[in-house]
C-alpha cells in the first residue's frame, strides 16, 4: 500500500467502491487522554477496530465508556483537552492508496472529509446551523468541495439529496428550528451523502426521537446503505437496536474495548459479563416473562480507575485475580477467521471454569438456527427498538448516514 500525501486525496477509483469486505479502517492501538501528565484522564485505551467495506460496525456502551471520543479521534474532529496519545489509524482509499489519518495535515483532511469520511453527530439541532436555511447549508458542502459546480447544479443535487431522504424542495428554504427532530435528522443524513462518501459514522443518531420516527429513518438508512454500498460505525448506548441492525458489535467499558464479535454471536453467546449485564437491561419480544436485572453500580471514574480489569467493581463473577490483573484482549476458544471472536475476560482463559451463562454455544455449535439459514425472530429483542419485531434484521439491506458542522464545510 502506498501512502498518501496532501493533496492528493481525490475521489477513489471504481474498484475501491466495489470490493466489500475488504478493509476500510484500521485502528490500532489508539489511546486519547483528556489533559496532560499526571492529571490526564485516559478516555481510551489501546482501542483495536476493523472496519470492512459495505459493513456496518456497532459500538456500543454506557455513557462515559469513551465511544464518541473514540470516533472524533479516528476522523481527527477532537477538541482540546482531548489529545491523540498513541496508536494508529488508516483509512484505505481503494485497493492501492491508504492514508494514515493520524499523520495527515489540514489539507489532506479537509479533502477526506465529506468525500471520503463523513459524520452524523448526536444532535441535529446543534450540528446545523440555526440562522442558515436548509438550501444554504447543502449548497455550502457542495461548493466547498465540489467547486466546479455552478448555483443551478448545486440547487439541483440539493433537491436531489432531500428527495433521497423523503423531505420535499420546499424545505431548502426552511430553518432547522422550523423542522421536527426527525426531519433534521434526515437533512443531516442528506448532508453526509452528499458527496456519496465510503465511510458514515452515526453518533447516538436517533437518541432523541420517538420510536416511531427511529424506525422511518433506520429504515431509510438501510436502503441507502444498500444502494450506496457505503460502511457505517454506529455508535449507540442501545444494544437491543444494534443486534439488528450491525454485522459486528464492539462492546466498550471504562475506555476499553472488552467485546468484538459477530452481532448475532454476541446476542446468543455473550463472553464478557458485561455485554450479559447489557443483554439482561432490556426486555425480550419473545418468549416467557423474565425478571429484568440492571448492571449494579456505576460505570468507573476515568480520573481514579480501579486497578486489573475496569469491570470488576461491578461484577457478579469477580476472581481475587481480577482486582489487580488487568486482562488483555484475546480470542476466546473457537475463533477463527469464520468466527472472529475476542474477549478481555479472565474467565475466558481457561485458568477457571466460567459461569453456563458465559458458555452457551454460538450460533451453528448448538440448538438453534444456523447463521445464514433465514431472519431470526430471537433477534428483535428490544421494545426501545424502532425495528423490532420486522421477522428479520438490517444488515440484510444495511444502514447509512450523514453528517453537519453548524453549516459550514469540515
Amino acid at each position: 500500500m502506498t501512502s498518501l500525501h496532501a493533496g492528493t486525496v481525490d475521489q477513489p477509483a471504481a474498484t475501491g467502491r466495489s470490493r466489500p469486505g475488504e478493509p476500510l479502517l484500521e485502528v490500532t492501538g489508539l489511546c486519547v487522554d483528556y489533559g496532560i501528565g499526571s492529571d490526564a484522564v485516559h478516555a481510551v485505551l489501546d482501542a483495536d477496530l476493523l472496519l470492512h467495506r459495505g459493513e456496518v460496525l456497532g459500538l456500543a456502551g454506557e455513557s462515559g465508556s469513551g465511544k464518541s471520543t473514540l470516533a472524533y479521534a479516528v476522523t481527527r474532529l477532537l477538541r482540546a483537552p482531548g489529545i491523540i496519545t498513541g496508536g494508529s489509524v488508516r483509512f484505505h482509499l481503494d485497493q492501492d492508496r491508504d492514508i494514515d489519518l493520524l499523520a495527515a495535515d489540514e489539507a489532506q483532511l479537509r479533502r477526506l472529509r465529506w468525500a471520503h469520511v463523513a459524520v452524523v453527530l448526536q444532535s441535529a439541532m446543534h450540528a446545523l446551523n440555526p440562522v442558515m436555511s436548509i438550501g444554504s447549508q447543502l449548497g455550502d458542502v457542495l461548493q466547498a468541495h465540489r467547486p466546479d459546480m455552478d448555483r443551478a447544479a448545486r440547487r439541483d443535487r440539493a433537491v436531489q439529496l432531500l428527495d433521497m431522504v423523503g423531505i420535499t424542495p420546499d424545505r431548502l428554504r426552511s430553518y432547522p428550528h422550523e423542522l421536527s427532530g426527525g426531519m433534521r435528522q434526515r437533512v443531516m443524513i442528506a448532508m453526509a451523502l452528499a458527496l456519496e462518501p465510503q465511510m458514515v459514522i452515526m453518533d447516538e443518531p436517533t437518541t432523541a426521537l420517538d420510536v416511531v420516527t427511529q424506525r422511518e429513518i433506520l429504515e431509510e438508512l438501510a436502503a441507502l446503505r444498500d444502494r450506496l454500498g457505503f460502511a457505517v460505525l454506529f455508535i449507540t448506548h442501545d444494544l437491543s437496536l444494534l443486534i439488528e441492525i450491525a454485522d459486528s458489535i464492539a462492546i466498550m467499558y471504562g475506555g476499553r474495548i472488552v467485546e468484538r464479535a459477530r452481532a448475532r454471536d454476541l446476542f446468543r453467546a455473550p463472553r464478557h459479563p458485561y455485554t450479559l449485564g447489557l443483554l439482561g437491561s432490556f426486555p425480550s419480544l419473545h418468549g416467557p416473562r423474565v425478571h429484568m436485572t440492571g448492571i449494579a453500580g456505576s460505570p468507573p471514574d476515568l480520573r481514579n480507575p480501579p486497578a486489573g480489569c475496569p469491570f470488576h467493581p461491578r461484577c457478579r463473577y469477580v476472581m481475587e485475580r481480577c482486582r489487580t490483573e488487568l486482562p488483555p484482549l484475546e480470542p476466546v476458544a473457537r475463533a477463527d477467521a469464520a468466527n472472529p471472536r475476542v474477549v478481555a475476560c479472565w474467565l475466558q482463559d481457561g485458568s477457571a471454569p466460567p459461569p453456563a451463562e458465559l458458555t452457551r454455544p454460538e450460533p451453528g455449535h448448538g440448538p438453534g438456527p444456523e447463521p445464514g439459514h433465514g431472519p431470526d425472530p430471537g433477534l428483535a429483542v428490544g421494545t426501545n427498538s424502532p425495528t423490532a419485531g420486522t421477522g428479520g434484521t438490517m444488515t440484510d439491506t444495511g444502514a447509512d448516514l450523514g453528517a453537519g458542522n453548524n453549516g459550514g464545510a469540515a
